[in-house]
């Protein structure tokens, strides 16, 4: 486990190929030698079947520059989006705005926290595709509506319910 950390580490900066090369060495290595690993054996096949499901991206890190090795980054973007959410709506579990609203809001919260928006780039703004995108959310801000409706006044909704649908087909 250790080597496998260390050829992961690239402490050398090596390009991508050499680095898959002399990871893919060692799990086979690995793999080849797991009957001599005694009670481990076990936890050395289970290595060699993840790192088998996670191979295909696992190298992409070292092909393109600046890529970070890890999600650590972005975890804590988000992990911090959802703390700000939570103090300011003082919930425990996530708001029904970020449901409904929600690739609209973390996007937005991201980028100002990136990088705050002049009166330029906002008045750039495609007014077709704001539309377009409101356009698409209104049906789920449009089922919540009816769903508060149900629990304000169940008895209320479910009267206007049936008689919508005793009410006999216009005849064209």
């Amino acid at each position: 486990m250790h080597r496998a950390a260390h050829i992961l580490g690239n402490a050398a900066s090596e390009d991508a190929t050499k680095v898959q090369r002399r990871f893919d060495g060692l799990v086979a290595a690995m793999a080849r030698h797991r009957a001599s690993a005694g009670d481990l054996a076990g936890a050395v096949g289970h290595f060699c079947k993840v790192t088998r499901s996670y191979r295909p991206g696992l190298f992409h890190c070292y092909a393109v520059p600046d890529l970070p090795r890890t999600d650590n980054g972005l975890e804590q973007l988000f992990g911090s989006q959802r703390y700000h959410e939570r103090r300011a709506t003082g919930r425990k579990m996530a708001s029904p705005a970020i449901v409904l609203r929600g690739e609209v809001r973390v996007i937005a919260a991201t980028a100002t926290r990136l990088h705050s928006p002049t009166a330029d780039e906002l008045g750039r703004v495609d007014k077709q595709r704001w539309r377009d995108l409101r356009r698409r959310l209104e049906p789920r801000r449009m089922a919540r509506t009816l769903r508060t409706r149900f629990r304000r006044d169940p008895k209320a909704y479910l009267a206007e319910l049936k008689q919508k649908a005793c009410q006999p087909a216009l005849l064209t």
